[in-house]
């Protein structure tokens, strides 16, 4: 009765701990990849909707699940919007294909989430531009808010080994919030923080294309905000923990 007991209190505070692990990520917690790329606050939200993808490369800095993915992204105008589904995919790096630079390649990893598989929160604000460039078109300034989604203990999650390079891809489709089937265009946000190669854009399946800062057009190229982070340690440990007390129990 007493095993029982205190099993039952062991699991309730793993359990605990990983309700709690479902959370925000913020400037100086752990990440998973060469550092965190941090939204420019007053830089640009370049329109990622369905069907245009885009992607950015980070460098794995400790194998294991990536089971937490971050970015930052902005509305168009600062419309009110709900999001309907992030796709998510992983890719090996490509530097064969275009001689100038790399870019995603085979797939290795993809899922569509939810809005019960994320969460979204309010980030900051600051004057930030709209770019599209499939129509070449921006305007500086278009919006102020700027959030943050959160894709955390994700099922099934992707094994990264320490020192490749990845590509993470992403694309949305947002409506408005009040039922209605109004599309609304959101803009994953650029960083200053620069990695590589810089992010690169296309309309799936096709091919990839760089990034650029639409005023200095061709020549200044572009990074995303994001960042990739491992799971809890307090999590692991106290699952350790609990292994161990079975452990004991069993050899009494």
């Amino acid at each position: 009765m007493r095993l029982a007991a205190t099993l039952a209190v062991a699991v309730l505070a793993v359990v605990t701990v990983a309700t709690a692990a479902k959370a925000d990520w913020d400037r100086g917690d752990d990440y998973k990849m060469h550092f965190p790329q941090l939204p420019d606050l007053n830089g640009w939200d370049v329109y990622f909707g369905e069907p245009k993808v885009l992607a950015d490369d980070w460098k794995c800095s400790e194998t294991g699940f990536v089971s937490d993915v971050h970015f930052w992204f902005s509305s168009r105008e600062d419309h009110p919007f709900q999001i309907q589904k992030i796709h998510v995919s992983i890719h090996d790096d490509d530097r064969t294909t275009n001689p100038d630079f790399s870019q995603p390649g085979r797939l290795r990893w993809e899922r569509d989430f939810s809005p019960t598989l994320f969460t979204v929160r309010d980030y900051g604000t600051g004057p930030q531009g709209w770019y599209d460039p499939n129509l070449g078109e921006w305007i500086y300034p278009d919006h102020y808010m700027i959030y943050q989604a959160n894709i955390v203990n994700i099922r099934d999650p992707f094994w990264q080994e320490e020192g490749h390079i990845y590509w993470l891809d992403l694309s949305v489709v947002a409506r408005a919030p009040d039922g209605s089937t109004e599309p609304v265009q959101l803009g994953w946000k650029t960083s200053l923080d620069h990695f590589e190669d810089w992010a690169v854009w296309g309309d799936a399946p096709a091919g990839a294309l760089p990034v650029w800062e639409p005023i200095y057009i061709n020549d200044v190229p572009q990074d995303l905000a994001f960042v990739i982070t491992p799971e809890p340690a307090t999590l692991a440990l106290m699952g350790l923990g609990l292994a161990g007390l079975l452990a004991r129990r069993r050899r009494k």
